[in-house]
């Protein structure tokens, strides 16, 4: 009787055990799926065609002073998580692809100059979806506000110096690379810049991580987001990382807002042209 039941004992053991170590890997496999982050999302139709290696190559050099073949590219990439098995990830695409607009067509900018300060307007001066990796994204973005903005000639120069632009550069630059680099990659989205007569709108999918609040972006306290792409965005583009972007511009231009909307999931930064600030 005592062997029947010490049977029965064990029996019950292992079933529980058996119930624990599937309890323990279902929890493992849920927290290992929390931490996958939208920038190391596998884009699965991309191959390493779609990579530009001279880019990656250029940049390898410069950052380590080493070089390699296009046979070890697949290692390169898992080693910078830029990819795995000859697949790009969101970051490794959005820092060093091509094709952009076949394998990642969600990722873009909106940019639309408007002839009033309405969004609901009809007509607008002119409209163009931008394409191409972060800092093509920068640069085309950017050319597009300097070319809708005027230009104020200082008292003090001749006629025929160049003006300097209503909105310092420094401005607009910084609220675009972040937009960019701190934006929310599960959101399906572009990031839209819309130029007024009295303003300029930079809207940025996704609201601001970690409860951050605008206040404290204004402070100079930052949360990043993505954390690849920010590692990388230093040498590729005009970011610095240390949350002194959105200081800067207030120390030289101090006349724009930051909307965190909460419900709709998007940060929205309106800088208030020189027009509507002597009106």
């Amino acid at each position: 009787g005592y062997v029947g039941r010490d049977v029965e004992q064990i029996v019950r053991d292992l079933i529980e055990i058996s119930i624990h170590m599937q309890r323990d890997s279902l929890r493992a496999e849920v927290k290992e799926r929390a931490i996958v982050l939208a920038e190391e999302k596998i884009i699965e139709q991309s191959t390493i065609e779609d990579l530009n290696i001279d880019k990656l190559k250029t940049f390898y050099w410069e950052q380590y002073n080493e070089e390699f073949e296009k046979d070890y590219v697949n290692n390169v990439l898992e080693n910078l998580r830029l990819g795995k098995n000859g697949k790009l990830n969101v970051a490794g695409a959005l820092l060093f692809g091509k094709n952009l607009k076949k394998i990642l067509p969600q990722f873009y900018i909106t940019a639309i100059w408007f002839w009033g300060n309405e969004l609901e307007d009809t007509a607008y001066r002119s409209s163009e979806n931008i394409y191409g990796t972060l800092d093509e994204l920068y640069k085309k973005g950017f050319d597009f506000i300097v070319s809708k903005l005027n230009r104020i000639q200082p008292k003090d120069r001749g006629f025929n110096s160049l003006g300097e632009l209503e909105i310092p550069e420094t401005v607009f630059t910084e609220i675009l690379v972040n937009a960019l680099i701190h934006r929310d990659y599960f959101i399906n989205d572009s990031i839209k810049i819309f130029v007024f007569e009295n303003r300029i709108e930079i809207i940025s999918p996704g609201s601001l991580p970690n409860n951050l609040t605008p206040e404290q972006v204004k402070r100079g306290i930052r949360r990043t987001r993505n954390n690849i792409i920010a590692s990388f965005a230093p040498s590729l583009m005009e970011y610095r990382g240390a949350g002194s972007g959105i200081l800067r511009a207030l120390k030289v231009y101090p006349q724009f807002e930051i909307i965190n909307e909460r419900a709709d999931e998007r940060v929205i930064v309106k800088i208030y042209r020189q027009k509507s600030i002597l009106n």
